[in-house]
């Protein structure tokens, strides 16, 4: 019996890995790669970051002079009327005047306190935080990879497991009828066994649900770019060799949502140097030159030219120093200090809440490795407890309550053991999160 059992459950893998054969099976760096790409709050990450170098590239614009060209040509038509001094009176309508005149100006502000420098080097400290963020989304979303993509694999183990507590209901039945039939059992004891299968039945179609839920999950983190039907692996690969110290020393230098914090500490800290330079004066060089032409067809005055002309440089130096502006300045640096004490406070408390998110982390994935260790000797017990209860039931050496409990157990003990690799497998892409490492590995 014990034999035609193994022989049973054999039969449920085979149709699984042919069943296998006939559909692609995703690995989890091929989900990695197509989310990095293709996931949208990565995408949306990189535009902002994008948008972030594109004002840095710019900045060197602030050193430059600001140079504008004008032109214009106007024509007049005028009714003129004019008494003059010696009381005679002079009048003409339509009066044509046509004006041509073209300017080029130049304005380069030479100093302004050393804010233009502080400016252009705060749009280069937030293009690296941009970068940094993207890498941080690109950990958030790995992360999120990684856990669906092993519930999936997780649900497909527990899937396997009621298949086949399926097949050892149905060898329950068996016997149950047998019994009844030779007249050494009871009718409850069948009834109360095929109970057990549909609901382990029920379970298992339950549990197809789930795995399918969970794959559109996935599929949706890579923009649906998975193939419509899909598998995934078989088991849970776990690092057993992670050691606290190892990620706590990489969280400084990798933890790219610390970095990001720095990064907002050293632009506070710029932008009080901006706001200190709005006190300093303000001095520019200017420099134009001007051309303009007048030509009227007809004039009533003698001292009026039919024709003006004017060109010419002219050139410069303007300064300006704030004196009293409503304690503006002051309110601004004020403000900006605030901003600087804020992103201090910000990054201290990320570091502390990092470090106890590794120590929480920590000491989940060392329990979960000592669980793991137990309920894979339990389940090995459980299989042969299960084996020999049916072996007794069969020589009605034990009640069907005694097969049922045995049943029991064994599902009991997939459920910790399947439950047990999972949540050290979310421990172990934790501190890899926290440490940065998930980026660097992939």
């Amino acid at each position: 019996m014990k034999r035609s059992l193994i022989v049973s459950i054999l039969a449920i893998f085979c149709i699984s890995t042919s069943v296998k054969a006939q559909t692609t099976v995703v690995s989890l760096e091929e989900v990695i790669a197509l989310a990095i790409e293709q996931n949208y709050d990565v995408r949306v990450a990189s535009t902002l970051s994008h948008s972030a170098q594109v004002d840095d590239k710019f900045s060197v614009g602030a050193f430059f002079p600001v140079i504008n060209a004008t032109g214009s040509r106007t024509w007049n038509v005028n009714n003129q009327r004019q008494i003059l001094r010696n009381d005679s009176l002079v009048e003409r309508n339509g009066v044509r005047t046509n004006n041509i005149a073209a300017a080029l100006q130049a304005n380069w502000l030479v100093f302004d306190g050393g804010r233009m420098f502080a400016t252009r080097e705060r749009l280069d400290q937030l293009a690296q935080q941009g970068v940094i963020n993207v890498k941080d989304q690109m950990v958030q979303t790995i992360s999120q990879v990684v856990l669906n993509y092993f519930n999936i694999v997780r649900q497909k183990q527990q899937l396997t497991a009621i298949r086949e507590l399926v097949v050892l209901g149905e060898e329950r039945v068996r016997l149950a009828d047998r019994r009844l039939a030779v007249g050494t059992g009871a009718k409850p004891e069948l009834l109360q066994a095929k109970v057990d299968l549909n609901a382990q039945r029920t379970a298992a179609i339950t549990q197809e649900t789930t795995i399918a839920q969970l794959k559109d999950q996935l599929s949706g983190l890579v923009n649906k770019r998975l193939p419509v039907v899909y598998d995934v692996a078989d088991t849970i690969i776990i690092d057993l060799d992670i050691s606290q110290e190892d990620v706590q020393s990489k969280t400084e230098t990798s933890n790219y949502t610390l970095q990001s914090f720095k990064k907002g500490v050293d632009i506070a800290s710029l932008s009080v140097r901006e706001r200190r330079g709005e006190t300093y004066p303000f001095i520019s060089l200017i420099g134009a030159y001007n051309f303009s032409r007048t030509e009227n067809e007809v004039v009533i005055n003698n001292f009026t030219p039919l024709f003006n002309r004017n060109s010419g440089f002219n050139y410069g130096l303007t300064a300006s120093f704030p004196i009293m502006n409503g304690f503006l300045n002051r309110r601004n640096i004020a403000q900006a200090r605030i901003n600087l004490d804020r992103s201090k406070l910000l990054y201290e408390q990320t570091k502390i809440n990092i470090d106890v998110a590794i120590r929480n982390a920590y000491v989940a994935y060392e329990n979960a490795k000592k669980v793991l260790l137990i309920e894979e000797e339990t389940i090995g017990l459980a299989k042969e407890n299960i084996y020999i209860a049916l072996e007794s039931f069969k020589r009605s050496a034990n009640t069907f309550i005694e097969v049922r409990t045995a049943q029991q157990s064994l599902a009991d003990a997939y459920n910790r053991l399947i439950n047990a690799r999972y949540v050290a497998k979310v421990a172990e892409t934790e501190l890899l999160r926290l440490s940065g490492q998930l980026l660097q590995e992939k």
